[in-house]
């Protein structure tokens, strides 16, 4: 990784999905024993139908390398280019190394740099702009940044709070130097008054592992869903505002809308109060569920395959989750 130290402008070059084989319907979830719930009640409370569950044997990093490789070559681009690999899972191959070091080990950025970001569901977002802000000070010209999550391996199954909303998955983004580079605007925020509501309590350096956190089923993730609605329609609409308002761009304006995919409900309020029409909105967790930190680069890679999203279009941008976090960024589509 050479940084050059000059300003330069970025743009998004390249996208890259993968997403496991195995599907899981409400309907295989209502099945589950203690698991009381319906296709029905999941679907009316989340639009979630259906969700992807990784293999036992795979991780995010696997999950990551197979979506930066086909990010990679849908430009015919050498890996060895790459100045630098950013990585964002909600919960990481391990705690160290970094799975962004995994990573660009397993798809030969033999002259990349490589670090994770840890902010929730919008780890994502942080990773993008930590990309541009790379670029931009000449530290990089080529940044690949992949959220990858394996969310499924980390559910307690018996919590039906939690365990029907997540699913697995990942996307890659090639973030590129350009002399007439797209124009970015972001926000970025946390409210930390907000970790209780979402977090999986055991295996930091706070409460190690031990039999006694293993009994207590403290090894999964942790939710309160009532608190972390009201802080996600909350946070998602004002962010969305103040990005929208500093950039001067009307809600008509914006071509596509594409939110982290946590649950419909989440979306069609941020839409409404923000005044987008349905046509302006994109998801996917129906067949998907929260990949976390993949859902936003899945939305973009499946809007460009279905004619949704072009070049020139103005986009807008929102990830949020544990922490509790959020990013917003509103920029036009050049790819």
């Amino acid at each position: 990784m050479n940084g050059r130290g000059i300003m330069q402008g970025a743009y998004i070059s390249a996208l890259g999905v993968y997403v496991p084989d195995e599907v899981m319907t409400n309907d295989e979830i209502a099945r589950l024993p203690g698991i009381e719930t319906s296709d029905e009640w999941i679907t009316t409370r989340t639009g979630i139908r259906e969700r992807r569950i990784a293999s036992d044997e795979e991780s995010p990093s696997d999950l990551g390398i197979a979506a930066a490789r086909a990010c990679l070559a849908s430009r015919d681009f050498d890996p060895a280019d790459v100045d630098l690999v950013v990585g964002s899972s909600l919960v990481p191959d391990m705690i160290f190394p970094a799975t962004a070091s995994v990573i660009a080990e397993g798809i030969g950025a033999v002259n990349a740099g490589a670090f994770d970001v840890q902010a929730g569901c919008a780890g994502y977002m942080y990773g993008l702009a930590a990309a541009i802000g790379f670029i931009s000070a000449g530290l990089a010209r080529h940044v690949l940044v992949v959220g990858a999550e394996t969310l499924t391996h980390a559910l307690d199954w018996q919590d039906r709070a939690s365990c029907i909303l997540f699913g697995d998955g990942a996307g890659a983004t090639l973030v590129s130097a350009s002399d007439n580079g797209t124009r970015f605007h972001f926000d970025l925020g946390n409210d930390g008054a907000g970790a209780p509501f979402l977090n999986l309590p055991a295996g930091g350096a706070r409460l190690p592992a031990s039999h006694e956190t293993v009994d207590g089923r403290q090894h999964y993730l942790k939710m309160d869903g009532p608190e972390v609605y009201k802080f996600a329609t909350r946070k998602v609409v004002e962010s969305c505002a103040n990005v929208l308002a500093k950039a001067g761009v009307e809600a008509a304006d914006v071509d596509l809308f594409v939110p982290h995919q946590a649950n419909l409900r989440i979306i069609d309020y941020a839409a409404r109060r923000l005044g987008f029409s349905d046509e302006q909105v994109f998801y996917n967790l129906d067949r998907y569920g929260n990949t976390s930190c993949a859902s936003i680069p899945l939305c973009l890679a499946e809007a460009q395959e279905t004619g949704r999203l072009q070049k020139g279009d103005t986009v807008l941008l929102v990830g949020f989750g544990a922490g509790l976090t959020w990013g917003t960024c509103l920029t036009t589509w050049e790819l």
